[in-house]
């Protein structure tokens, strides 16, 4: 091999140009893909930005306002609840809610000190909810306004005292657990409250501030503020002055009689308007959370919360439509019903009571130990005679009662718009034999509410009518424009005219001269029936009296009805139930504008009748005395040492009641 000299410097050269020329491409290579990377990505990261920019601006926007504001809610005034009337059942008054914000507070110690000295809390409370790091935290809900604005003038940063309601019951514990009452969140907990509360809530309202993104408020910056809407007004049957006469009545009865607790509902039978609703002792709605007399411990115990919780909840609950009960002899109304309808009794058929009768291997008593001897089906049900009544039960037979209950509504609840109705409890047909069957005739062996019977003997009286036993009547806005009639629609002909005219008839009999002869009141025709329901278990000697009555008779515009829960002593509805209904006809009748209308026999009777107010106005004393003998007033009064008659109550021409008092001014 021959070498030549200056051939290595050569390749070495051109090999040396070969690396370079190919580390240069490879370099371009490189640098063309990371430029074309960095090219694609910020193409893609501007596409984007454009992207959001352009079809999501509003909601970033929003996004970032969002972060920089904070928002307060402002509770609505809850919608007013009126009586019948237009009186008012269920107010608002304005509270405050006193809140903190922690970013803001500069000075906590402080904060704690007076927050717990104001407002009356732990500062073990307090402190946990300030040193709390939110963007806002409740200290205390319906703080009242003096108290509010006392606190605002310490002029604390951080703490925001807003405005609120607080939900205002004006009577107290009138119809407590009908209207019901509202919690901490202004939402309705029982009753009407709770019924209509998507009506009676209204919208909040809020307040927005802008804040810096450490949570501090700006400091001038506008504040946005969205006003609440009201919630709609209700109006309702209920009747106060009503409501207050059966209050009165109950609570005299349950005293006189040491009853655990007494019921009594007023309703008019034709349409199904509740004019009052009463369970005494009711309890404060300004203080639900009290026991009241009734559930609180009769010794100076404390109770657990779980116990304090179940015994308000049982003080809440309404035992008119909650609570089942065996009806007793009320029920024979549905019984005899049943029979005309079926055609399986007249008026002139005979029975015989020897003070009991044996079904199957059982001795069923009457509640007259020596029985009624030979009667009509009239004289049956004015003695209210368990032996007459289970030989008609047993003539129509359970289809045939059952379809009756059926009609009348008594195996379905009845639709009232209060929270918690219960339902009936009834034997199946196929479990229900001589004995059952016996029974269930003059209202034992099974369970309906109050409001149940209620309604039933309403179809009845009412010419055989489905009512829909109910509170609403109707809803307005803040502008006072209506925007809710509530309506109530029911079948007709659910019993025959004729029962009914029957039934109305024999019911009157039973108060003018039957067992509910207490009930009976001068100048007023009024249909009604006793019970006396012995409780479960028998052996107990515990009973609830009763008594259901309407009037006026012939043309029923009101039916009550009584429930006396464990009375003490006598027991018997017709003696003690009877007369609480009568007081309160009394004074309703005449307040519904249903004047008495005298019989020639009542009108001899002592004291019965009306007559005009002569005007002494005018007269001496000695004049008037003349004049007053031919005048059948009660006591006379005198005021004043003068002897000229100057005002007398009642006013001259005023019609008014025989033994009526009457009292004269002088000068």
């Amino acid at each position: 091999m021959t070498w030549n000299k200056g051939k290595p410097h050569r390749i070495l050269k051109n090999d040396m140009g070969r690396v370079m020329r190919q580390i240069t491409t490879k370099q371009r290579k490189t640098a063309i893909f990371v430029i074309s990377v960095l090219f694609t990505a910020t193409f893609l990261l501007i596409g984007r930005l454009a992207y959001l920019m352009i079809f999501h601006s509003e909601e970033y926007a929003t996004d970032a306002k969002e972060l920089h504001e904070r928002e307060r809610s402002i509770k609505a005034a809850r919608g007013i609840i009126y009586d019948r009337n237009g009186v008012v059942l269920a107010d608002n008054k304005p509270v405050c809610t006193v809140s903190v914000i922690h970013s803001q507070i500069t000075d906590p110690e402080r904060v704690i000190s007076v927050l717990c000295d104001v407002l009356d809390l732990s500062e073990e409370t307090v402190r946990k909810r300030v040193e709390k790091v939110s963007s806002i935290e409740r200290i205390k809900a319906n703080v009242d306004k003096e108290t509010a604005d006392y606190l605002r003038s310490f002029e604390l940063d951080g703490v925001m005292v807003d405005e609120d309601y607080k939900r205002y019951y004006p009577f107290g514990t009138l119809a407590s657990r009908v209207i019901g009452f509202t919690g901490g969140d202004n939402q309705g907990i029982i009753g009407l409250e709770v019924k209509y509360n998507s009506m009676l809530e209204g919208i909040p309202g809020k307040i927005l501030t802008l804040t810096t993104a450490h949570g501090t408020e700006i400091p001038n910056a506008a504040e946005t503020r969205v006003e609440p809407l009201a919630g709609n007004s209700l109006t309702v049957s209920l009747d106060v002055n009503i409501q207050r006469y059966a209050e009165q009545a109950a609570l005299k009865v349950m005293e006189a009689k040491g009853a655990n607790h007494v019921s009594l509902i007023l309703m008019n039978p034709q349409n199904g308007e509740i004019y009052a609703m009463v369970n005494v002792p009711e309890f404060d709605l300004n203080d639900p959370y009290t026991l009241n007399i009734e559930y609180a411990p009769k010794e100076d115990t404390s109770l657990s919360a779980e116990e304090k919780n179940t015994l308000l909840n049982r003080m809440w609950r309404n035992p008119c439509i909650s609570d089942t009960y065996e009806p007793g002899s009320t029920f024979k109304i549905i019984t005899a019903t049943a029979a005309f309808e079926k055609n399986a009794v007249s008026l002139t058929d005979r029975f015989y009571c020897p003070g009991h009768k044996i079904v199957e291997d059982r001795t069923i008593r009457c509640h007259k130990v020596g029985g009624h001897g030979s009667e009509s089906f009239v004289d049956g049900i004015k003695n209210s005679c368990n032996p007459v009544f289970m030989e008609i039960g047993a003539r129509v037979g359970i289809e045939g009662l059952y379809e009756i209950f059926e009609r009348v509504g008594l195996m379905r609840k009845t639709g009232i718009d209060l929270p918690g109705e219960a339902s009936s409890i009834m034997h199946k047909v196929e479990n229900v034999k001589a004995v059952e069957l016996a029974t269930i005739s003059f209202g034992q062996s099974f369970q309906i509410t109050p409001m149940q019977l209620l309604s039933s003997v309403s179809t009845i009286i009412n010419g055989g009518k489905q009512i829909t036993p109910h509170f609403a009547i109707s809803a307005k806005n803040t502008e006072e424009n209506t925007v809710k009639t509530y309506t109530y629609e029911g079948e007709t002909g659910l019993v025959s005219e004729k029962t009914c005219e029957t039934m109305k008839s024999l019911l009157e009999a039973v108060v003018h001269d039957g067992t509910g002869k207490r009930a009976y009141l001068p100048g007023f025709r009024i249909g009604g029936k006793t019970a006396t329901s012995e409780k479960l278990p028998r052996s107990s000697n515990q009973y609830i009296s009763s008594f259901l009555g309407f009037a006026p008779a012939e043309n029923p515009q009101v039916i009550a009805l009584v429930l006396i829960d464990e009375p003490e002593g006598i027991y018997y509805g017709g003696t003690i139930a009877a007369p609480v209904i009568a007081e309160v006809f009394d004074e309703v009748l005449p307040y519904l504008g249903i004047e008495p209308e005298y019989s020639e026999d009542e009108l001899k009777m002592d004291g019965i009748g009306t007559f005009p107010v002569p005007d002494l106005v005018g007269m001496s004393i000695e004049e008037a005395k003349k004049l007053l003998k031919a005048y059948e007033f009660g006591d006379v009064y005198e005021s004043g040492e003068g002897t000229v008659i100057t005002e007398q109550f009642p006013e001259a021409g005023e019609e008014v009641k025989k033994n009526t008092n009457l009292i004269l001014y002088m000068k």
